[in-house]
């Protein structure tokens, strides 16, 4: 059973979203048969590829809010990461652009290892507050989760997988993804949002039971 992960590594939500999705799939009977594929979004595609601005003062400008109000958004999302055991410190974190490190999430693909990237990408940005935008700091991750330095430096000095991003936001374009995470199972069942781990539980298993039912039928 294919399931495809529209998201970015810059969002604090898709990050919760990934651990209730895996919660689910713990729980899951028929979890080794689901297969899972992340797809690249970008939040903030013009964001410069380093920004010293403080994430407050981000979603300050973004959504017209007092730097307080930001800090209590942000400060409410963090904790409802701590519940599924993720350390956020959005206090510290940086705004960032995405392209790259999505670009990298593709390589890992082609190695077998997209979804360790994913999770280390997420982890240095949220937990670890580094400038994922930073080439050096993107090889370094790289080389972490098992890819090839010399490889990770020839993707981030040429186009590589620039294609496979742009038809990765321009397939979210043409089904109607404006938001994420979003979820998609066999291309039927979509799931928009970092929704509780009972959505994702019986998102599976209708998916799973209707798709079983399909083929005992013919």
């Amino acid at each position: 059973m294919n399931l495809e992960i529209w998201s970015d590594v810059v969002c604090p939500w898709c990050y919760i979203g990934k651990r209730r999705l895996e919660s689910a799939l713990a729980n899951f009977e028929y979890a080794d048969a689901v297969s899972v594929t992340w797809r690249s979004f970008e939040l903030d595609p013009q964001a410069p590829r380093e920004d010293a601005a403080p994430l407050d003062e981000v979603l300050s400008r973004k959504y017209g809010m007092t730097i307080d109000q930001a800090r209590a958004a942000n400060a409410r999302v963090s904790a409802l990461a701590a519940v599924e055991g993720l350390e956020y410190h959005l206090d510290r974190a940086r705004r960032a652009n995405s392209f790259d490190a999505h670009r990298l999430i593709h390589l890992a693909a082609e190695k077998g290892l997209q979804d360790e990237m994913k999770e280390r990408l997420m982890l240095a940005h949220f937990t670890e507050t580094a400038a994922i935008g930073d080439p050096a700091v993107l090889i370094r991750i790289a080389a972490e989760i098992g890819l090839e330095e010399t490889e990770a430096r020839d993707v981030l000095q040429t186009d590589r997988f620039a294609e496979e991003v742009r038809s990765d936001e321009a397939e979210a374009r043409s089904i109607g993804i404006s938001g994420v995470p979003f979820f998609v199972i066999e291309r039927k069942w979509g799931i928009s949002g970092a929704q509780p781990v009972e959505v994702f539980s019986e998102a599976l298993a209708t998916a799973w039971a209707t798709l079983r039912a399909e083929t005992a039928t013919g």
